[in-house]
This record gives structure tokens, C-alpha cells and sequence, in this order.
């Protein structure tokens, strides 16, 4: 699925401000002849609960897990906050423009993970944690 499918809740329940500026960068990089498909978009509660459990016994331990999955709690997927692109000529292209937009990736580990964050178009986007352990919202 691409940024403009409406249709699918993983697009259609993204936060407008994000799903605006996801889709103006995407147009942007259609110039470049760059797609941008949504692997993981707003989620469900129950579905993040489930994708936590997988990784859990992927990872042997939760600590490990919480690593790669956020709780329903905290993650930013469940909120409509936060959307996985691919492949990686997209997430590439963000790399170099991203933050024009105001879409920036917030974990090292996770290069296909974007949220928004208006201040970077005049800022830049900010410092990556290094994985969601050491973001602050992820605790609880």
C-alpha cells in the first residue's frame, strides 16, 4: 500500500499532520521516480499487543523485544503517529529530505521508521536514539 490509499485503516487513520506531509514528500519523490510503501501504519491495540508477544518469543525476553516493539501503551503506531516505509530507496530519499518535510527517523536501528516532527523543516530533524529503549516515551 502507498501513502494514498485511503481505504486502509494503516493509511486512513495516520494523524492528518502526518499523513499530509508524508504525502506531500511523497509526491516529491515521485520526481525521482521514488515510491513510498507503507509496511506498518496505525495499528490497533490488540495488533501491537500481538506484534510485542511475537518478538517476545522471537527475542527470548522482553527486554530484548521492547528493543524492536513497543507496548500498545507506548507506541506511536497505535496513536497514528508513526508509519514503517519502504523499500529502501524511499527511506533512503528521507534520509537526504525527510526533514523538509518535517518526517524524520527517530531510531538508529530502525531506518524504515518515520514520524513527524515539524521543527525539523527550520531545525533539522533531531539526534536518533540509538533504539526505543532509550527513548523516553517508551516508558512506563
Amino acid at each position: 500500500m502507498t501513502v494514498l490509499d485511503d481505504e486502509l485503516p494503516a493509511v486512513a487513520r495516520l494523524h492528518p499532520d502526518l499523513l499530509d506531509a508524508l504525502r506531500q514528500a511523497a509526491t516529491a519523490a515521485a520526481d525521482d521516480d521514488v515510491t513510498f510503501y507503507v509496511n506498518s501504519g496505525w495499528r490497533s491495540p490488540a495488533y501491537q499487543e500481538r506484534l510485542l508477544r511475537e518478538a517476545v518469543s522471537r527475542y527470548g525476553s522482553e527486554d530484548e523485544a521492547v528493543r524492536w516493539v513497543a507496548t500498545a501503551d507506548t507506541s506511536p503506531h497505535v496513536s497514528g503517529d508513526a508509519v514503517d516505509l519502504g523499500p529502501s530507496d524511499a527511506t533512503d530519499w528521507l534520509s537526504e529530505h525527510g526533514a523538509e518535510y518535517g518526517l524524520c527517523q527517530i531510531y538508529r536501528n530502525e531506518p524504515w521508521h518515520y514520524e513527524l516532527r515539524p521543527e525539523a523543516i527550520d531545525d533539522g530533524c533531531p539526534t536518533m536514539y540509538a533504539d526505543p529503549t532509550e527513548d523516553p516515551r517508551m516508558r512506563q
